[in-house]
C-alpha cells in the first residue's frame, strides 16, 4: 500500500489558510506552520497537526515532524525575506518538493535558485486572468494543459445560435474540439423566484447550439481566441 502524502503548509495568511482547508477537507494530512498563535489557534482543529515555529529557524524546523512532509506549500507573501529563508531551509532539511510563493518574477526567480521546485505567482496570474477577461469577455474561464493547450469555457456566438456541431466544424476551421456544451436556462419555483439551471451535455454532431450556451473546448490559446470571430 503506498504511502499517504503529508503536505506542510508554511504561513498561515489568506492564502496558506485556504491551502490548509481544501487538502484537509479532501482527506489529506496537513502540517500547518507558522509563528504567530492566533493564526495556529484559527487552523488546530483543521489540520492534522499544527506547529508554532518560525520557520525561518533551522534549528526549530528540525525539531519539528518535517521528515514527514512530503510536499511544502510557502504561503509567504509579502514578507520576501522570510520566503527566501523558509524555502532554503525546508531544501536543506531534504524536504523532496518544495512550492513557494512568489510576489514578482525575480522573487520566483530567487524561490528557485534557493531550492524550490515550483513557483506560484498569484499576483501575475491573477493579472493574467483579469486581462485575458477583459480583452475577450466571451472567454469565460480557461486552464493551461501544456504545449500552449488549454481547456476553456467560452459563450456561444451570436453566429453560433440555431447551428449545429457538424456545422459549425470548429475541428476542421480552427483545430478546437468542443467538449461538452452547458445549456443555461432560467425557470420560475413555486414560490416565484427565478431559478436558474445548468445542463451539461456531451454533444453529437446533431446538438444544436442555443442561446446561452457555453461551449467547453480544447485547443490553442491563439485558436480558441478565434472563436469569437465566428
Amino acid at each position: 500500500m503506498a504511502k499517504e502524502k503529508v503536505f506542510g503548509v508554511f504561513g498561515l495568511g489568506t492564502f496558506g489558510l485556504e491551502v490548509c482547508r481544501v487538502i484537509s477537507e479532501k482527506g489529506g494530512k496537513v502540517i500547518a506552520v507558522d509563528f504567530q498563535t492566533e493564526l495556529i489557534e484559527k487552523v488546530k482543529n483543521m489540520v492534522t497537526q499544527a506547529v508554532l515555529i518560525d520557520s525561518t529557524d533551522e534549528q526549530s524546523l528540525k525539531n519539528a515532524p518535517i521528515e514527514d512532509i512530503d510536499v511544502a506549500v510557502v504561503g509567504i507573501g509579502q514578507n520576501i525575506e522570510s520566503s527566501i529563508l523558509t524555502t532554503a531551509v525546508l531544501k536543506n532539511l531534504g524536504v523532496p518538493y518544495i512550492i513557494s510563493r512568489a510576489i514578482s518574477d525575480i522573487h520566483g526567480q530567487v524561490l528557485k535558485q534557493v531550492g524550490a521546485t515550483e513557483i506560484i505567482n498569484i499576483e501575475i496570474e491573477e493579472g493574467k486572468r483579469i486581462a485575458n477577461k477583459l480583452i475577450s469577455p466571451d472567454i469565460i474561464d480557461k486552464v493551461y494543459i501544456g504545449q500552449n493547450q488549454i481547456l476553456a469555457e467560452v459563450m456561444c456566438s451570436k453566429s453560433m445560435i440555431g447551428k449545429s456541431i457538424m456545422a459549425l466544424d470548429l475541428r476542421k476551421k480552427l483545430n478546437v474540439n468542443i467538449i461538452s456544451v452547458k445549456h443555461t436556462s432560467t425557470k420560475i419555483d413555486e414560490m416565484g423566484n427565478p431559478v436558474v439551471e445548468n445542463n451539461v451535455d456531451f454533444p453529437a454532431p446533431s446538438t444544436i447550439i442555443q442561446k446561452d450556451d457555453i461551449l467547453v473546448v480544447v485547443g490553442r490559446e491563439k485558436d480558441v481566441d478565434k472563436l469569437k470571430d465566428i
